[in-house]
């Protein structure tokens, strides 16, 4: 039970900050919040489906994924790197007349499915980014060998699943009462805050792009 315990606090440690499912609420609400409630709620669920699936998928499949493609996690870095700085730049210079126009055209096209746009950019970069997937795959591949390591095996696969799940029930919760948030805030407030985050993000995003730029240099 102790292996369980000390997997499951280290997988949702080491995810939670990078994840930072509070600070991406602003950010999912700002996008969606041309939808009304029952469609966000249904979005939010399908944000919390494909984020845990994404996590599964990084820590028991990810070592083996880059392996296959021989992809090293330093390019996995650079790559995810690039999308955050590409996604969190076109946020900080949208203009929000032009944001709002285009989000109440995409509520009227999109509210009868709106889980068209749940995985990106919802779900990736926003939620489970490149350096959440990143830990997520390093999580993985930290396993014992040998067969005769199989008790410690599953314990660890049993801490690390239930520290995903905990990680996406968090991410439920912040993006499930986001417009709480919001209307406590008020829009300018909240735009400030949105900016801010988009902001912090690009600076991730570099902060990922260096990483696996400086462990390729010789």
């Amino acid at each position: 039970m102790t292996g369980v315990i000390n997997a499951f606090l280290l997988t949702y440690a080491a995810l939670f900050p990078i994840a930072n499912p509070i600070g991406s609420a602003s950010i999912f609400f700002a996008l969606t919040q041309h939808l009304t409630p029952e469609a966000r709620q249904d979005l939010v669920q399908r944000i919390a489906i494909n984020s845990f699936g994404l996590l599964i998928g990084s820590i028991f499949l990810g070592s083996y994924v880059l392996q296959f493609f021989g992809i090293s996690l330093p390019i996995v870095r650079i790559a995810g790197g690039l999308v955050v700085v590409a996604f969190t730049w076109k946020m900080l210079n949208d203009d929000s007349q032009a944001t709002e126009k285009t989000a109440a055209e995409t509520g009227q096209r999109d509210d009868p499915h709106p889980g068209v746009d749940a995985f990106y950019p919802l779900t990736m970069p926003i939620t489970v980014g490149p350096g959440t997937i990143a830990v997520a795959v390093a999580l993985g591949s930290e396993r014992p060998n040998g067969e005769s390591d199989w008790p410690a095996l599953l314990k660890l696969a049993g801490g690390a699943v239930a520290g995903a799940v905990a990680l996406v029930a968090t991410i439920y919760v912040c993006y499930r009462f986001a417009d709480r948030v919001v209307v406590a805030l008020g829009p300018a407030a909240m735009n400030v805050m949105t900016r801010l985050i988009a902001f912090i993000l690009l600076c991730v995003g570099i902060q990922i792009l260096w990483t696996g730029i400086y462990a390729l240099i010789p």
